[in-house]
C-alpha cells in the first residue's frame, strides 16, 4: 500500500469514528438544530438549488448527507435523490425519515458505484472538507452528465473561528470535528475546478449568520448579514463560501 493509499484509509477510518460518535447529536453538534441554525439550512438548501439548477425530475447525487436534514430539502423540489454517506450510523439516522424521491445508502465519494455521465446535478453541504478534495470532486465529473452543474457549501478558511477550530487540534475536539477536516479558501478551489475540467466556476463567499444568534435577534442579523456579504474585503471573512460549476457539453 502507498503513503496516499494508507493515507486515505486513515482518514476514512477516522471519520467513520467521527460518524459513529456524533450520529445520536449530530443535528445539534453541527449547529443545525438552533433557530439560527434552521435559517441557514434553508438558505443554503435555496442557493444549493439555485446555483446546481435543480428542477423537478432531475436525477441528483448528494455527496455527504449526514443525517439526511438537507436531503429532504432538495427532494421538496421534485428531483430525485441518491444521498450517500460514508458512515452506516449516520445514514441509518436518515433513514428514521424517509422520503420517496430520497434513496440513502452508504458511498465513498472518493470512489462512487455509479456509471459515467448517470446525475444531472451533484451538490454536498460541509463534506467536501472532510475528504481529499480532488479526488472527489473528479468522481463528481465522472458522474454528472455534460452541461450539467455541481454545487456545494464548505467552511470558509478565511473566517477567524473557521481558522482556529480547523487548525488547533485541542479546539477540533472540542468542538467536535474530526481529526482531518479543514477549510477552503476560494481562489484555490476555484483553479481547482478548473485544471479539473470544470467551467462557469463560481466560487463566493457568504454567511455571517452565527447558530448561535437567539431567535429574536435573527432578522436584524440576516439584514447585517446580506450588507456584510455585500461589502468587498469584510465578505472574504465570512463563514462559508459557495461554489458551482458546469461540466462542459463536449
Amino acid at each position: 500500500m502507498s503513503i496516499n493509499q494508507r493515507q486515505s484509509e486513515i482518514r476514512k477510518a477516522h471519520e467513520l469514528a467521527h460518524g459513529k460518535l456524533l450520529a445520536p447529536n449530530a443535528i445539534e453538534i453541527w449547529g443545525w438544530g438552533t433557530p439560527a441554525g434552521l435559517e441557514r439550512a434553508r438558505r443554503r438548501t435555496e442557493l444549493l438549488i439555485e446555483r446546481a439548477s435543480i428542477q423537478s425530475g432531475m436525477k441528483v447525487l448528494e455527496f455527504g448527507c449526514g443525517t439526511g436534514m438537507f436531503s429532504r430539502r432538495i427532494a421538496a423540489t421534485g428531483a430525485v435523490l441518491t444521498a450517500v454517506d460514508l458512515s452506516p450510523e449516520l445514514i441509518a439516522e436518515a433513514q428514521k425519515e424517509s422520503h420517496p424521491s430520497v434513496s440513502f445508502q452508504i458511498g465513498d465519494i472518493e470512489m462512487l458505484p455509479f456509471h459515467d455521465a448517470t446525475f444531472n446535478a451533484v451538490i454536498g453541504s460541509s463534506v467536501l472538507h472532510h475528504v481529499k478534495v480532488e479526488k472527489a470532486l473528479m468522481e463528481a465529473f465522472r458522474v454528472l452528465k455534460p452541461g450539467m452543474s455541481i454545487a456545494f457549501a464548505e467552511p470558509n478558511m478565511l473566517n477567524p473561528q473557521i481558522a482556529i477550530q480547523k487548525n488547533i487540534p485541542y479546539i477540533k475536539r472540542k468542538l467536535g470535528d474530526s481529526p482531518d477536516e479543514t477549510a477552503f479558501f476560494r481562489w484555490p478551489m476555484a483553479r481547482l475546478l478548473k485544471r479539473l475540467g470544470f467551467i462557469d466556476i463560481v466560487v463566493d463567499p457568504y454567511d455571517f449568520l452565527h447558530p448561535a444568534i437567539p431567535q429574536k435577534f435573527i432578522p436584524l442579523a440576516i439584514k447585517i448579514t446580506h450588507l456584510l456579504e455585500a461589502t468587498p474585503l469584510i465578505r472574504e471573512i465570512a463563514g462559508s463560501i459557495i461554489l458551482s460549476a458546469r461540466k462542459p457539453t463536449v
